[in-house]
C-alpha cells in the first residue's frame, strides 16, 4: 500500500527532521507548572501531524511521534464502519478528507445528524473492506495537496496502535448518538478494543455516552474527558447549551475527570481579534478536580493579533502566563506545542543566550507597528534586537530620514492627504508613478500619517496589528541615531543607502554626505560602543563610504543565487566586511518546498565574511511547508543548519526569544529543535505530485559586483519652501495669465486716455 510505503520511507530516515536527534524530555521541577497534576501540559497530536500530512494517515501519526515530546498523545477521531470496525477518520462524513467521492460516485446519502439533515458519504454505508479503496487527502484547502497522491489508507484503531505503539492514545467519540440510531454501539466497540489496545483518554461532547460507559473499564481504564463545543450549541442528550453546562462543573465531575474546550473558553477575543482578559475557567476546573485540555491549536490559522502571528506565543499564553496552566493542548502541529512546553516555557526575557547570532530589525519591529517609526524602533529594542536599522531617504530640502521606501505611498497615508497631487513619474526608480521623498520637504513629510506594511493582505487577507496601523511618527536620521545611542542594550545600528547615484545626478542630493554628517553630529564618529554598519546593494556606495569613514560596510546581494565565484568574493572583500543574502539563496524553494541547500553561506564565511539573511517574518504564508508554518522552526533551521551570522526580521521578538530557549543548551539535539533536512519533505511526495523543475538560480560573479563610481553631485536650483518667495519664476497658471491680461487691459486704457488729453 502506498501509505505504508511512504510511512516506511519516513521510518528509514527520509524525513524533514534529522532523526539523529534524540527525544529527551528536559527535567524540570514539578512545582513550576500550574497544571492540576503539577507536571508539564500534555501535547496531543490531532490526527497525528495533521497540519502537514493528511489527517489520521500513518505518516501523520509517525511524524508526530518523531517530532514531539516523548510522551505525546496521538488523537484518533473514532468512526464506525458498516460492519462495526473502528477507524481513525476526522469526521462522520468522508468527502472532505478522502477521495471517497471519486471511488464511490453514487455513494452519497442523507441522514439526520443531531436533528439536522446532512448529505454526504458516511462511514456507516461502507464496510472496512470497501474502505481499502479509499485514500486520505488533505481536509483543509490552505494546506499542501502534494501528499494527496500518496495513497494513504484509512487505518483501524488497532492498526494505529500496532504501527505506532504510542506513549499515549486518545479516542474521540463525536457522534455516539448517531451511531446508536444505526444500531452501531460505540461503547461495545470501546470495551472490546481496550482488551488489546491501551487507550489513555476517551472524549465525547455527549453526556449520555459517558453514562453508557460508566463502570465498564475498571479503575485502570482510560480517563474520560467531556468535550465542550461552542457555548451556544446544544448538547444533544440533555438539551442544554454547552455554556449552561459550563456553569456546573461539579456535574461534569460526576462522569469525567477532565474537560476539552475551545481556546475562547479560556482566552476570549473581541470582535477585532484582540485578546480579552482570561476567564477563570482553568482555576475553577482545577478546584473541581478537573483537568483542562484546550483544542483549536494550528500554526496555519489566524490567531489573536496580540501574538504577532507567532504560534509559540499563543501556546505560552495558555501554559506559562504566571496565573494558570492548561493540562494539555490539542494541536495540528505538535512540534510547535512540544517546543513551547520543553524549550520556551519558564524562560525569562533576560535569560542567558544559548546561541550567538545578531538579531537585526527590518524597519524596526515593522510587523507590529508602521515601519521606521519611533514605536517600531522602541519595540524592536524592547524585544531584544541587537541592531536596529534605518533605510535612509532624502527630502527635497536635503533632510535624511528613515523610511522603508523612497515612494511615500508605500509607507504613509499620503494618498489620502492634501499632498496627494504630488505624484510624479521617475522611470529610473519605478515604472509606475509615485509620491517620492525627494519631491516633498521634511516639514511636509512630518505631517504625513505612517501606515503599517501588510504584505499578505491582498492574497491572504492577513492584516498586521490593525489597532496600531497608523501609529507612531517618522524619524529623521539624527533622531534615529539618538534613540539608538540612548539604548543600553543595542550593539549597533544599520543604515541602508539606496538610489545614491540617482539622487546625486538628478536631484542634487548627496545621501552619502548627509549620512556621514548626521553620524558626526550625533557623536557616532567618536563612539566605540555602538557599531555602525552601512548597507547597500551598490558597491559604489560602499566604496564611497569606505573612502570617507571607518564604519563597517555591508554588501547586500539582491538576486537569489545558487553559488558565488571566488573572484566575486574577493571583490566584495575590498569594500565590505559582511554580506546580506535572501533566504532562498540559502534554501532554494520551488512551489512552497525547500529543494536543498546552497553552499553560499559556507563560501562567504570561509572568506571571513559574516552572512546576514533576510527577510524573516512570522506569517506562516511567508515560509515553505518544510518549516511547519512556524517562524521559530525556520529560524532554527537557518541558525543550526548552515549557521548564518544574523537574521534580519520584521519581528525581532521571535528571533531574540529563540536564542534563549533552553533546548539549545542540551547535549543532545532534541527532535523538536533539530534543523529541517533540506529537500527531505519532497522525498515523501509522490512522483506525480512533485513540483515542476525550474531553471537554476544564477551564480553570482565579479561582473555583478563591479560598478562605476558614484557620479558627482549635480547642482540644482533650490526648491522653495511653501510660503516663501521663489527665486525662480514659476510656470504661469491659468489664474496668473488672467490677472496679467486684466492688468494689461487697464494699462492700455490709461495710456489711451493720456494720449487724448
Amino acid at each position: 500500500m502506498r501509505g505504508l510505503r511512504a510511512s516506511s520511507l519516513l521510518l528509514c530516515g527520509v524525513v524533514l527532521i534529522q532523526l539523529l536527534a534524540v527525544q529527551i524530555d528536559a527535567q524540570r521541577p514539578k512545582t513550576q507548572w500550574k497544571t492540576l497534576s503539577g507536571f508539564s501540559p500534555r501535547v496531543i497530536a490531532r490526527g497525528g501531524f495533521s497540519g502537514l500530512f493528511p489527517d489520521s494517515s500513518l505518516d501523520a501519526y509517525n511524524f508526530a511521534m518523531q517530532t514531539s515530546v516523548l510522551d505525546a498523545v496521538l488523537w484518533c477521531d473514532l468512526q464506525l464502519t458498516k460492519d462495526g470496525a473502528g477507524i481513525c477518520f476526522p469526521d462522520l462524513t468522508m468527502s472532505n478528507a478522502s477521495n471517497v467521492e471519486s471511488v464511490y460516485p453514487k455513494g452519497q446519502s442523507t441522514y439526520p445528524v443531531n436533528g439536522v439533515p446532512t448529505p454526504g458519504w458516511f462511514t456507516i454505508d461502507l464496510s472496512l473492506r470497501a474502505l481499502t479503496n479509499v485514500s486520505l487527502i488533505r481536509g483543509i484547502l490552505s494546506r499542501s495537496d502534494k501528499f494527496d497522491g500518496n495513497g494513504y489508507t484509512i487505518s483501524t484503531v488497532q492498526t494505529v496502535n500496532k504501527e505506532m505503539k504510542p506513549q499515549g492514545f486518545w479516542l474521540n467519540v463525536q457522534h455516539d448518538a448517531f451511531y446508536a440510531q444505526h444500531n452501531l454501539s460505540m461503547s461495545n466497540f470501546l470495551v472490546s478494543v481496550t482488551k488489546t489496545v491501551i487507550v489513555d483518554f476517551i472524549s465525547s461532547p455527549e453526556v449520555n455516552f459517558f453514562r453508557k460507559i460508566a463502570g465498564r473499564f475498571g479503575r485502570e481504564g482510560p480517563s474520560f474527558v467531556f468535550r465542550f463545543l461552542e457555548k451556544e450549541q446544544f448538547e444533544p442528550t440533555t438539551n442544554r447549551t454547552y455554556g449552561s453546562i459550563l456553569s456546573n462543573l461539579t456535574f461534569v465531575k460526576t462522569f469525567a475527570s477532565g474537560i476539552l474546550v475551545p481556546k475562547s473558553y479560556v482566552l476570549p477575543l473581541d470582535d477585532k481579534q484582540y485578546l480579552l482578559p482570561s476567564t477563570s475557567l482553568v482555576q475553577d476546573a482545577h478546584k473541581a478536580g478537573l483537568e483542562v485540555f484546550v483544542s483549536g491549536f494550528a500554526n496555519d490559522v489566524d490567531i489573536a493579533h496580540d501574538y504577532s502571528f507567532d504560534p509559540v506565543s499563543e501556546y505560552l499564553s495558555f501554559m506559562d502566563n504566571g496565573n494558570f496552566s492548561v493540562d494539555g493542548v490539542l494541536s495540528d502541529f505538535p512540534i510547535t506545542a512540544s517546543a513551547s512546553v520543553e524549550c520556551f516555557s519558564h524562560v525569562a526575557r533576560n535569560a542567558t543566550k544559548q546561541v550567538d547570532f545578531l538579531v537585526i530589525s527590518k524597519n524596526g519591529a515593522s510587523g507590529d507597528y508602521p515601519g521606521c517609526t519611533n514605536l517600531a524602533y522602541e519595540k524592536a529594542i524592547n524585544d531584544g534586537a541587537d541592531v536596529i536599522d534605518c533605510s535612509v531617504q532624502m527630502s527635497s530640502d536635503g533632510k535624511p530620514f528613515c523610511s522603508s521606501s523612497i515612494d511615500l505611498g508605500n509607507t504613509t497615508m499620503v494618498a489620502q492627504s492634501p499632498l496627494r497631487n504630488r505624484s510624479t513619474s521617475v522611470p529610473e526608480i519605478s515604472s509606475v508613478n509615485g509620491i517620492y521623498t525627494f519631491t516633498l520637504t521634511w516639514p511636509e513629510i512630518q505631517t504625513l500619517t505612517p501606515a503599517i506594511s501588510n504584505p499578505y493582505s491582498r492574497r491572504f487577507n492577513m492584516f498586521r496589528n490593525p489597532n496600531e496601523r497608523n501609529s507612531g511618527k517618522l524619524l529623521s536620521l539624527s533622531e534615529f541615531l539618538n534613540l539608538a545611542k540612548n539604548s543600553t542594550t543595542l550593539s549597533g545600528v544599520l543604515i541602508s543607502v539606496e538610489n545614491a547615484a540617482y539622487l546625486r545626478e538628478k536631484q542634487g542630493l548627496d545621501v552619502v554626505k548627509a549620512v556621514l554628517d548626521a553620524l558626526t553630529e550625533t557623536g557616532y564618529s567618536n563612539r566605540t560602543t555602538t557599531k555602525v554598519m552601512i548597507q547597500s546593494t551598490n558597491s559604489s556606495v560602499l566604496v564611497d563610504f569606505k573612502k570617507q569613514s571607518q564604519y563597517e560596510t555591508v554588501y547586500k546581494v539582491e538576486e537569489t543565487i545558487r553559488d558565488i565565484l571566488d573572484s566575486a568574493i574577493e571583490d566584495i572583500k575590498t569594500f565590505a566586511s559582511a554580506v546580506v543574502i535572501g533566504k532562498s539563496s540559502v534554501f532554494p524553494v520551488v512551489d512552497g518546498f525547500v529543494t536543498g541547500q546552497t553552499n553560499v553561506v559556507e563560501r562567504l564565511q570561509k572568506s571571513q565574511l559574516p552572512v546576514y539573511v533576510e527577510l524573516f517574518q512570522n506569517e506562516f504564508v511567508s515560509q515553505p511547508f518544510d518549516f511547519f508554518s512556524d517562524a521559530t522552526v525556520e529560524i532554527n533551521s537557518y541558525v543550526t543548519g548552515p549557521g548564518i551570522n544574523g537574521t534580519i526580521t520584521e519581528f525581532p521578538f521571535t528571533a531574540a526569544r529563540y536564542r534563549r530557549n533552553r533546548c539549545l543548551a542540551s547535549k543532545e539535539t532534541l527532535s523538536y529543535m533539530a534543523p529541517v533536512q533540506p529537500g527531505g519533505l519532497l522525498e515523501v511526495v509522490s512522483p506525480g505530485s512533485l513540483p515542476p523543475a525550474e531553471a537554476p538560480n544564477p551564480v553570482f560573479t565579479d561582473a555583478d559586483v563591479t560598478e562605476p563610481p558614484l557620479p558627482p553631485v549635480t547642482a540644482k536650483a533650490p526648491t522653495p519652501t511653501p510660503g516663501t518667495p521663489s527665486t525662480t519664476a514659476p510656470a504661469p497658471s491659468g489664474q496668473t495669465q488672467l490677472t496679467l491680461s486684466l492688468l494689461l487691459s487697464v494699462f492700455a486704457m490709461v495710456l489711451a486716455s493720456l494720449l487724448l488729453m
